[in-house]
């Protein structure tokens, strides 16, 4: 039907005929003449019908805003002082000589010219998908596949579809079931990852998997998660950790260099232990200059038991936050709203110090709690913060993950105020991840109970698992924790070690992963992998603030498709084939 789109039109085609189907943008009416913006997923151009090609123009004076039309017109060049220089095709436009209405459109129900509320642009999402913004970002993310693709598929990697009926899989977050016809009163689980799967197809002798697959977690949402998802899933046998992230380090470059035009550079490398000292985070955005200073040392004697109490504490910290000269900028009003800003992640306050003249000493600092740090305590700060005239010091002291959490977000959203944070891109590898973490009297797997510890026996694990590292890495990009993966234990006698540390006992084993297990006894070889959320590595290219602007169909922050109306409520019928029944509760 078409011989070009829109988006294709240039000076090289002037004087040709052409044929064009798509959208009516934008119509103008001059008197003399009607002009319209025509739209495809290429881009726009501008068309223009002569009032003395008479049928001709009353066809074109119906058309209305997102009219679907087909056109046959010459592409002419615009005179200098008419060329356009914001639209890609500005240098051109066609003289209509066919017009043909393919479909009206009534009065649009959302007016994008206006404020238009996610929930309406999600509920006529066809709607939503025509905007040239959205177009760009689906398109952008078929670039993204097929770059990945190719990449892969040049270093030996093989494309393998995995179930997506399966049993569920320990990712930390509530599966999606569906109910067996078949078998009734039992389940299958949508798959969480493929992580199982992919570590068979490594025993099974593949070598180099590779899948960009869809993922299903029943979770709370936020503007980096959906209840499915995607994922660029690979897996490896016969690497190390170090020949992983090698490989996927590059394949990041190459799609950033690719499509972006950005050279990354070589990824740095911090381990976790450093970068939640110093960031407060497992995903620091380096963006941000700002960083958290130990000081718990120079407090343990001083009499104020908010600083002294998690100073003395082995389980507490103590860290300050130097900003740099914003101690004017930064009013006691701002400083509340940051002390309740802290408590939403438990903190139980802020203590600060502005630094008006440190030459001055005592007399040359600002604070409510200046009284209780001595003289000692206060040049040992000043010096380990660096603290010039004009800096302002916020201070965390609590239990050390409390501390990490708020001080960590409150560097963030300073940074944010203040204009600190730069426009580069940063990224690196986080690596030496602890392998479990203690709370509720129990041990659990930081990442899933497949990582394989750092050079360690099943023994030495058994009897310190606080200690172990995991075999593990992330690879962030601006604070955004883009990829993840580890090394895979890959003998039976680790993966039954692991298990009794988490308390997972034989029977429960057996009943959960006994096919893996079984797995484990028949030469499996050494494999590694790691896996991306394609939803935010594209989110962050295309500089969008929410992976629901790079999702043709997304779901809302309540796991709802207002557009299908879904979920919804399934027939008695159906559920009585499943053998399954559905119960109300009064409050509900």
């Amino acid at each position: 039907m078409r011989s070009h789109y829109c988006g294709q039109l240039n000076t090289d085609l002037v004087e040709q005929t052409v044929t064009l189907c798509g959208w009516v943008n934008k119509r103008r009416d001059l008197g003399g003449l009607i002009f319209i913006d025509m739209r495809d997923r290429s881009g726009l151009v501008q068309v223009v019908f002569d009032p003395d090609l008479h049928e001709l123009f009353e066809t074109a004076n119906k058309l209305r805003q997102e009219f679907c039309i087909r056109l046959v017109g010459t592409v002419r060049a615009r005179p200098e002082h008419q060329i356009n220089a914001t639209m890609a095709t500005g240098a051109v436009e066609v003289m209509a000589t066919e017009l043909e209405i393919i479909s009206r459109s009534e009065p649009l129900p959302i007016d994008f010219n206006q404020q238009v509320s996610e929930e309406q642009r999600l509920r006529y999402r066809y709607l939503d998908l025509r905007r040239p913004q959205m177009s760009h970002h689906l398109q952008f993310r078929a670039q993204v596949t097929s770059t990945v693709r190719r990449f892969l598929d040049e270093q030996g990697f093989l494309d393998i579809e995995t179930p997506m009926l399966t049993r569920a899989t320990p990712e930390g977050a509530r599966d999606y079931l569906v109910p067996s016809r078949t078998h009734k009163g039992k389940f299958f689980a949508l798959p969480q990852s493929p992580q199982l799967f992919k570590q068979l197809l490594m025993m099974s002798g593949f070598d180099r998997y590779y899948q960009i697959v869809k993922c299903f977690r029943d979770e709370d949402l936020r503007a980096d998660r959906q209840p499915e998802f995607t994922q660029i899933d690979i897996e490896t046998s016969f690497m190390s950790a170090d020949q992983v992230m090698a490989v996927t380090e590059t394949m990041v470059r190459q799609l950033f260099a690719q499509l972006l035009q950005v050279e990354l550079g070589d990824f740095p490398r911090m381990t976790w232990h450093e970068a939640m000292r110093r960031y407060g985070s497992d995903k620091p955005d380096l963006r941000n200059p700002l960083e958290l200073v130990d000081v718990a040392d120079l407090l343990q004697d001083v009499e104020f038991k908010v600083f002294s109490g998690p100073a003395n504490d082995p389980n507490g910290r103590v860290v300050a936050l130097k900003v740099p000269s914003k101690a004017e900028a930064i009013s006691r009003k701002n400083i509340d709203e940051y002390t309740q800003y802290v408590g939403v992640y438990g903190a139980k306050g802020l203590a600060w110090m502005k630094v008006n003249d440190r030459a001055a000493g005592r007399d040359g600092i600002q604070s409510p709690v200046l009284k209780f740090i001595p003289d000692a305590a206060l040049h040992g700060i000043l010096e380990r913060t660096d603290a010039q005239d004009g800096d302002i010091i916020f201070f965390g002291a609590d239990n050390a993950l409390v501390v990490a959490e708020a001080m960590g977000a409150l560097r963030l959203k300073l940074g944010q105020d203040h204009g600190l944070v730069s426009d580069a891109w940063r990224p690196l590898w986080v690596v030496d991840f602890p392998m479990f973490e203690h709370h509720e009297g129990r041990w659990h797997a930081i990442h899933h109970p497949f990582t394989a510890p750092v050079n360690v026996t099943p023994e030495q694990l058994q009897a310190d698992p606080g200690n172990a590292l995991s075999n593990a890495y992330d690879m962030v990009l601006n604070g955004v924790e883009v990829g993840g993966g580890s090394v895979r234990i890959h003998r039976h006698e680790m993966q039954q070690a692991v298990f009794n540390i988490l308390g997972i006992d034989e029977e429960e084993a057996t009943e959960k992963f006994g096919f893996l297990l079984e797995a484990l006894k028949y030469g499996t070889p050494p494999h590694a992998g790691l896996a991306f959320g394609l939803d935010r590595l594209v989110m962050l290219m295309v500089g969008a603030q929410s992976i629901r602007e790079v999702i043709a169909f997304p779901k809302t922050t309540t796991a709802a498709c207002v557009m299908t109306d879904a979920p919804g409520v399934a027939n008695p019928e159906a559920l009585a084939e499943l053998n399954v029944a559905v119960t109300v509760k009064e409050q509900d």
